[in-house]
């Protein structure tokens, strides 16, 4: 093993040499035996070796594996000198080999030395994109888990930061071949990480681009398969997956394929769905996903059948009134509950798919089935009209600080789905029933309002009572309304409503 004296004197050989250094072969060798030594020959080493690396080929897998050695040796001064100094290592063939090296660096538990090797690995991207993607693609499929997970980590966090002249169309080509190698076996959270990848390149932020991460994402949710609601697991991953997707959606770029998916294998399952996700209301957030796909869907084979179980579905949360039900009896003072989180969502999807087919209710459902409908949504639209003053009422000259307390921010979030339920009844309300009016669904940002464009839902967060309140349809004064204890209003229980309405 040499010493520090003869590392020094055959450094001086080799920096001497200039154009000639190749023919020191001997004293490249004595270098490279540096990292048998002690910690001082060792950090020499660190430093030399890549110094003249260039020079020797024939001696290049021996100095890779010594500067390897030394990015794994127990002091954390020689290894952080080692890795910082990989990049200068990756020259031709030998950097796809580097990437490789430096992707199962990044395991470090060390903040220090996982900052080095993401800067080297960012450094040799800049030189060869292409290279340095081999070798983390190769450990992101082959890898111990905690590599291919940080490798993952890191291209979805640093690629977003490299210059358009590193990410070139054939660059972004490879990471889309090479992602969908690894989305053939992935778990939710690597999906939603690559979802983010390839989202962000730049040749796909196309119509067709878009169009094609929308058919990974339809794979990946595996729409071809008979829906098991009963599987945690299968609820969770057609979940995800369609999240992924609602943002992809657009006028060119349709949602046809996953609404159909939905209404016809999750909205008959809609009460008997299980997920793995504590707390999470799986029934309202499959609705909501279905509401926010049904603006961007294209033509559709199976309109109408889509239609009537989107129908049939809200009719269940669209309860006759208690003295007109089936049994003749009357239920008293036992209103039903009306789930307006639930009916916003259905109520929404319906109009927006309604729009494709206009004559559904006239044309496609018998007189019986219609009149039954008109009467459902007439209820509704009282009990909705009681809540919609209540609220207002509630909200009536708060502004500020005093809209930003829990109880107020709900209020204010039952009004915007109230409001917007109450626009989607008119339109149905007409003769024939009409899907003109445009709302933004209440959980989503208000969109600003085109100058000459009627506004489809006034004062939605506003605490001022309406200038007149619309008379609802007269019934006997002996029925009782209560609010609801819906999604939302369970949360209001101190709340003190009116809960008569007014009789004839």
């Amino acid at each position: 093993m040499p010493t520090v004296e003869e590392l020094y004197r055959n450094y001086g050989i080799l920096a001497d040499a200039t154009e000639q250094v190749g023919q020191h072969k001997d004293a490249y060798q004595v270098i490279l035996d540096g990292v048998k030594g002690g910690t001082k020959e060792k950090r020499l080493a660190a430093q030399f070796i890549p110094k003249f690396f260039k020079h020797f080929p024939e001696l290049a897998d021996s100095a890779i594996n010594a500067q390897l050695d030394l990015c794994e040796d127990e002091d954390v001064s020689i290894r952080r000198q080692a890795i910082k100094e990989l990049p200068q290592f990756a020259t031709g063939e030998n950097l796809p080999r580097v990437a490789d090296i430096l992707t199962q660096l990044l395991q470090t538990d060390d903040s220090a030395e996982f900052n080095l090797v993401n800067n080297a690995l960012l450094s040799i991207f800049k030189m060869d994109a292409k290279g340095t993607l081999g070798g983390l693609f190769s450990q992101i499929l082959q890898g111990e888990d905690i590599v291919r997970e940080r490798a993952i980590k890191f291209l979805s966090t640093k690629l977003k930061t490299l210059p358009d002249e590193v990410l070139t169309k054939e660059v972004e080509e490879l990471i889309l071949t090479e992602s969908k190698k690894v989305l053939e076996d992935v778990t939710g959270e690597e999906f939603v990480l690559f979802m983010k990848i390839l989202s962000g390149l730049k040749s796909l932020q196309t119509v067709s681009g878009r169009q094609q991460l929308v058919e990974l994402v339809a794979e990946q949710a595996d729409l071809e398969q008979t829906f098991n609601p009963s599987d945690p697991d299968c609820v969770d991953r057609l979940l995800q997956c369609t999240r992924q997707a609602v943002p992809l959606f657009s006028k060119n770029v349709h949602s046809t394929r996953f609404v159909t998916y939905f209404c016809e294998q999750v909205l008959p399952n809609l009460s008997s769905l299980t997920t793995p996700v504590e707390g999470l209301d799986i029934q309202l957030e499959v609705l909501k996903l279905l509401a926010e796909m049904s603006s961007f869907c294209g033509d559709m084979e199976k309109l109408e059948t889509n239609l009537r179980k989107l129908f049939d579905k809200l009719l269940e949360y669209m309860p006759l009134p208690p003295e007109e039900a089936e049994n003749g009896e009357n239920a008293g003072n036992e209103e039903p509950k009306l789930q307006f989180s639930y009916v916003e969502c259905l109520l929404y999807s319906f109009h927006q798919l309604g729009r494709k087919l206009p004559d559904f209710l006239t044309a496609k459902l018998n007189a019986e089935k219609l009149k039954d409908f008109k009467i459902r949504l007439q209820y509704f639209a009282r009990g909705l009209q009681v809540y919609i003053r209540q609220l207002r009422l509630a909200l009536q000259g708060k502004t500020g600080e005093a809209l930003k307390t829990e109880e107020n921010k709900i209020k204010v979030v039952a009004l915007k789905i109230t409001n917007n339920i109450n626009v989607l009844i008119k339109d149905l309300f007409h003769i024939p029933p009409s899907y003109k009016s445009t709302v933004t669904l209440s959980w989503k940002p208000v969109q600003k309002v085109e100058i000459g464009q009627k506004r489809a839902s006034e004062d939605t967060t506003s605490g001022s009572p309406p200038k007149k309140s619309p008379a609802g349809p007269k019934r006997d004064a002996r029925q009782i309304y209560n609010p609801p204890s819906g999604k939302y209003s369970s949360n209001l229980s101190n709340f003190n409503y009116e809960r008569s309405l007014q009789g004839k």
